[in-house]
């Protein structure tokens, strides 16, 4: 069974979140939503989560997963917001307790994070199936820009979190901690192993001046164009590129106050003996 997929774009942190569904009336799951994050103001809004909230209600929908493709660095989650709203379950992949245990290192996180994962409510294992109503889904390992990344395939789609972009663009980073270029490139390879007509749906689009945004190409159009990983570019080719481009690109605007809601499952931090909750920020360390 195909799936309905509405596509839902922020301008603010250039991210795509989606509803992927059966049936109108049916059941859905919602993949990467955004809680809008001011950073001047350290005030959140749910402007961007409340749309996914419209267009469930409008359509009738009842949720039984909102999944993360990885721990975001560049926008914050809205899950917890959407499961207290809506129901369904968090999902996420099995590694995310590695990139838990790295970022509790870094921001001397204290006692109560524990980072095992128990912030989600499942955790997908390499070629797990599940179920969104009538449509079968399936998680797939693409570990590289971090180690939990996970991509999620509905029949013929397949949502890629940031391994790829748009052809015009190319690939996700490797340089955060924890990120493994080589294994990137593996796991690209994997998603471009699949039939040429598979429809892969990105997580980010970055678009150039000439081209308004886009997130959905095939797996044909990714082999033929995509400016990093094109038929005939090899590993160690993709390596010297990777690095070379990785060590001139800035750090995400929002990689610190993300990290620290989106390896809690869209949780903010608990709040203190004031009834605030804070962000930490290390003081040259990244």
């Amino acid at each position: 069974m195909k799936p309905n997929i509405n596509a839902f774009f922020d301008p603010a942190t250039w991210t795509v979140s989606y509803i992927v569904f059966d049936e109108p009336g049916g059941i859905c799951a919602i993949i990467d939503p955004v809680l809008d994050y001011d950073p001047k103001s350290s005030r959140t809004s749910t402007r961007s989560a409340d749309k996914l909230v419209a267009f469930i209600h409008e359509h009738r929908l009842s949720v039984e997963w909102i999944l993360e493709t990885h721990a975001h660095a560049d926008h914050l989650s809205s899950a917890d917001y959407l499961k207290n709203r809506l129901g369904g379950k968090t999902g996420i992949g099995s590694n995310i307790p590695v990139v838990q245990e790295t970022f509790k290192k870094i921001l001397n996180l204290n006692d109560e994070f524990i980072p095992d994962g128990h912030y989600f409510d499942h955790l997908f294992k390499e070629n797990e199936q599940f179920q969104v109503g009538k449509l079968t889904a399936r998680a797939i390992s693409v570990s590289g820009h971090t180690p939990a990344d996970t991509a999620y395939q509905f029949d013929d789609a397949i949502f890629v979190g940031d391994t790829l972009f748009m052809p015009d663009i190319g690939t996700a980073r490797a340089d955060f901690p924890g990120g493994d270029a080589s294994q990137l490139f593996k796991s690209i390879q994997k998603l471009l192993a699949f039939p040429p007509e598979t429809r892969l749906f990105m997580c980010h689009d970055y678009p150039p001046a000439n081209r308004t945004a886009a997130w959905q190409s095939t797996v044909a159009q990714q082999r033929l164009h995509n400016i990093h990983v094109h038929d005939g570019i090899n590993e160690n080719e993709f390596l010297a590129m990777r690095s070379k481009r990785d060590a001139a690109l800035e750090m995400p605007n929002l990689l610190l106050p993300s990290i620290q809601v989106n390896i809690r499952a869209g949780k903010l931090p608990p709040v203190e003996t004031n009834g605030i909750a804070y962000f930490k920020i290390p003081v040259n360390l990244i």
